[in-house]
């Protein structure tokens, strides 16, 4: 029989960015851990699913295949859907937010999924650097999860974003990709050293800089990364005899022969990339071009665009290595320099 209410405890979040066939799966195996769904019951049709909950019916119809894969579900031609069995267990249950969409996150993601195998229910959320949008959503999910996983990068609001964090109790907290002060307790992290990771790349790179005087770091003013990369190049440029600068526009700043650009943003490479074009300014000889985050398109672009990157792979994987562990470890991960022809 269908169970009562079979729509009051299978929902799909809109908030959420875990993919609406993963959400109907989920929801249908936490009903059944919680014993709202039984064997032999039945389950609503394609139709009315894609109905109630407002999904297409290629969603509702992936999320049932799903399910028959994993074992949980049956189906009788002519009569509908059935559970044949409740022995599966999601093991944990994991609350995810991201500040941001992007191609290493992707990364991140993928790895940290990968790693945990199928028995894992994983509720993602991107919250835009928005603190307030964080809290929102945060307070409507402080129940029924194993572990909270955040990467912890704000435009605003960031300095109190340790009051936000502190309210999830900190065996389940996983920080990922920065630590975050007045952070209470015992808790896992696995996270990048910002300051010391610039100052080491740069130092990788003393040879193919020295052909140059001055490095400009672009440094939007409305920025989420932390200012702890200022500091690393401000030592380094120091420690080596380097003129500097914080650039906060690209567009108009002036670029001169013998300078160094190091972006964080993605937009602004794209802006730099165009303005050393039409001022016939050659990377890697006139101007030099540095960019955090490798992605393939880098290996690519202007003949290979050197970066500064961490290993976002190792990144999610280990995160998710200290959740199966029950581990509240904190890991630094390993910062790379990768040289090519831009410097």
């Amino acid at each position: 029989m269908k169970p009562p209410r079979f729509f009051d405890f299978i929902h799909i979040d809109e908030y959420s960015a875990t993919p609406k066939y993963l959400q109907l799966t989920n929801s249908v195996l936490t009903a059944i851990e919680a014993g709202k769904i039984s064997k032999n019951d039945m389950l609503p049709s394609i139709n009315e699913l894609s109905y109630e909950l407002e999904i297409s019916r290629d969603t509702a119809e992936k999320g049932y295949k799903y399910l028959k894969k994993i074992g949980v579900l049956g189906s009788i031609p002519g009569k509908g859907y059935y559970i044949i069995s409740t022995d599966f267990r999601q093991t944990l249950r994991i609350c995810m937010f991201f500040n941001k969409l992007s191609a290493h996150k992707k990364i991140i993601y993928d790895a940290f999924v990968s790693a945990l195998g199928e028995h894992v229910a994983v509720d993602f959320y991107v919250y835009n650097n928005d603190s307030k949008l964080f809290k929102k959503i945060l307070n409507n999910k402080m129940e029924g999860y194993s572990h909270y996983v955040v990467v912890p990068h704000f435009y605003e609001g960031g300095e109190n974003a340790y009051e936000i964090i502190n309210t999830i109790p900190r065996e389940k907290l996983v920080l990922l990709d920065k630590k975050v002060a007045g952070v209470e307790g015992e808790h896992a992290a696995v996270y990048e050293n910002f300051e010391k990771d610039i100052y080491s790349a740069l130092e990788q790179a003393r040879e193919p800089l020295s052909k140059y005087h001055t490095i400009k770091l672009i440094f939007p003013e409305k920025s989420y990364y932390p200012k702890e990369i200022k500091k690393g190049l401000l030592r380094f440029c120091q420690q080596y005899a380097f003129n500097h600068k914080f650039v906060n526009d690209v567009a108009t700043e002036p670029i001169q022969e013998g300078e160094v650009y190091i972006n964080l943003m993605e937009d602004d490479l794209v802006i730099l990339i165009e303005r050393l074009i039409s001022l016939q300014l050659e990377p890697g000889k006139q101007v030099g071009v540095i960019s955090y985050n490798e992605t393939p398109l880098k290996k690519i672009i202007l003949n290979g665009i050197t970066t500064v990157s961490t290993d976002f792979q190792q990144m999610g994987t280990i995160a998710a290595q200290l959740i199966l562990e029950n581990s509240r470890r904190q890991v630094e991960v390993p910062f790379y320099l990768t040289l090519r022809s831009s410097l």
